[in-house]
């Protein structure tokens, strides 16, 4: 192992269990304390369930990658990896939609905020995240899998991306790239709409409040959020529905570290390590562990 490799390989396995073990943190923290039983604690439990398996379909298999310096992938596993990571990345994406409209129904109509999001419909929603992923993932896999694959094999990635195995294709690739920026602009496009449209709401009904101390702290949580979904969407839009004149190998694999680790690790700091409820809760957990 190279020096090179030897430091990537510590920083990845680093990021990788602080993401595993924040986020885990998060999902006992929501499950064992009653008082977070609530819809937005709930979206929140179930963002950290999608960064943890999320990054253990591509992280893993990175590591063994560098520290074994053997990079083979078999057809299947390529097939599984594919279909995976887009599952669960566009029902992250959704989920991160719906936490946006959770937040503008909670922030600019309270009193009426227990009969929009009640338990039911908190599981529905979320239900509908992840169902949603995994039919969209699917298409594309399925339309991705028919595709021929006669010249080189070497996948020019760290992962199992359409991008790059559309490059590698020797098919007739046109209606892939029709169905990823018609299929995908439509998902994405409607998620990032109604998550900017309700950050919208709530950030003019934020400048209704006459504290100035109020409004610090409201326009704070409300950056944080917005750093992390354009960081998330702006990442999507940039890797799969730019033009494929100006498509880049390199500049992908950067966004692919973006979407891959830095999103799920900022996650838990930024939608539950600044709440106070959470931190009173994780306070318990661990003073109850302890005991």
């Amino acid at each position: 192992m190279t020096h090179l490799q030897y430091l990537s390989f510590t920083s990845l396995l680093l990021l990788f269990v602080i993401i595993t073990v924040s986020n885990w943190v998060i999902v006992f923290a929501v499950v064992f304390n009653f008082h977070l039983h609530k819809p937005m604690y709930r979206f929140i439990c179930n963002l950290s369930l999608l960064d943890i398996t999320f990054t253990s379909v591509t992280v893993p298999k990175m590591l063994i990658g560098l520290l074994l310096d053997h990079n083979y992938i078999s057809y299947v596993g390529c097939f599984a990896q594919l279909y995976f990571f887009h599952f669960l990345g566009s029902s992250e994406c959704f989920l991160l939609s719906i936490m946006g409209y959770d937040r503008y129904v909670a922030i600019c109509h309270p009193l009426h905020y227990s009969q929009i999001i009640d338990k039911k419909t908190c599981i529905q929603l979320a239900s509908g995240c992840w169902i949603t992923g995994f039919l969209y993932s699917l298409v594309h896999t399925i339309l991705t899998s028919t595709l021929s694959f006669c010249a080189s094999k070497e996948v020019n990635h760290f992962l199992c991306d359409m991008p790059p195995l559309l490059k590698l294709s020797c098919s007739d690739t046109k209606n892939n790239v029709i169905v990823i920026l018609g299929l995908g602009g439509l998902a994405a496009g409607a998620s990032f709409l109604l998550t900017v449209i309700s950050y919208c709401y709530i950030i003019s009904t934020i400048l209704q409040i006459h504290s100035t101390e109020g409004r610090r702290k409201a326009f704070s949580t409300c950056a944080s959020h917005l750093m992390i979904v354009l960081l998330f969407y702006g990442t999507i839009i940039v890797m799969y529905l730019r033009p494929q004149s100006s498509y880049s190998m390199e500049h992908d694999k950067m966004l692919s570290v973006f979407y891959n680790v830095i999103t799920p690790m900022l996650n838990p700091l930024i939608y539950s390590m600044r709440n106070k409820e959470v931190k009173r809760a994780l306070r318990k957990l661990f003073t109850r562990r302890k005991h």
